[in-house]
């Protein structure tokens, strides 16, 4: 058996979730991650199967403060459906046999409503005017504290403490990478799950290999996990 440690940037999951599957109510989305996390299980490191240490989930909670938006005025995120939704969200992996939550902070500081680049690039052009904007071409910007931080604290205790042999990362950017390099250093097979997104081609170096489970219909669909 390989003992595997199933890592989850929380923020990339949701925001590729909702882009693959739609929208689903908290308890389902759980039971979606679970459930995609285990399929990796599934599959086999040639005659080895793979055994879950723990599911690992990086996050904030959600943005609970009034930002200024340029087209409609103050906005109140603690009075937002999403708001309501991610807490929701949370306390039902919380539920979920082998998952660990791993919770940083969001400040508020400096949160505001700027343009998607989208935008300024038709504004630039000259396709578009000022008043042609609409509010869906503005998106909030805020600063995470201390997820980057507790997933490296976590692949290193991993690693060099010899808990796991395998780690599988599913996340959709590069800033893992010197957690991995140090990872990989202790022998660890680190294998990136991108959600079936594109990875830069000099980021094939720094891990074992790549998985992916997207195009799988059942996908969403909730199985039993092992004991």
């Amino acid at each position: 058996m390989t003992k595997t440690a199933i890592l989850v940037d929380g923020g990339f999951y949701r925001k590729r979730s909702l882009a693959l599957w739609g929208k689903k109510e908290a308890r389902d989305r759980a039971d979606e991650l679970v459930n995609y996390a285990f399929k990796h299980l599934d599959k086999k490191d040639g005659p080895c199967e793979r055994e879950l240490y723990r599911i690992f989930y990086y996050d904030c909670p959600p943005l609970q403060t009034t930002v200024y938006h340029p087209l409609v005025g103050n906005v109140n995120f603690g009075k937002m459906a999403t708001y309501t939704w991610t807490l929701d969200f949370f306390d039902e992996l919380k539920k979920r046999r082998k998952v660990a939550l791993r919770m940083g902070r969001l400040s508020d500081v400096g949160a505001h409503f700027a343009l998607r680049p989208s935008a300024v690039k038709r504004l630039c052009s000259k396709k578009i005017s000022v008043d042609d904007l609409s509010q869906d071409d503005f998106q909030i910007s805020f600063k995470q504290k201390g997820v980057d931080m507790r997933m490296g604290i976590d692949i290193a205790s991993l690693a060099y403490e010899g808990i796991v042999e395998q780690i599988i990362l599913i996340a959709g950017d590069s800033d893992f990478v010197p957690a991995a390099k140090a990872a990989r250093r202790k022998g660890i097979d680190f294998i990136l799950d991108p959600m079936g997104n594109d990875i830069a081609d000099d980021l094939f170096e720094h891990i074992d290999g790549r998985e992916s489970f997207i195009h799988d219909k059942n996908s969403g669909k909730p199985r039993k996990h092992k004991s």
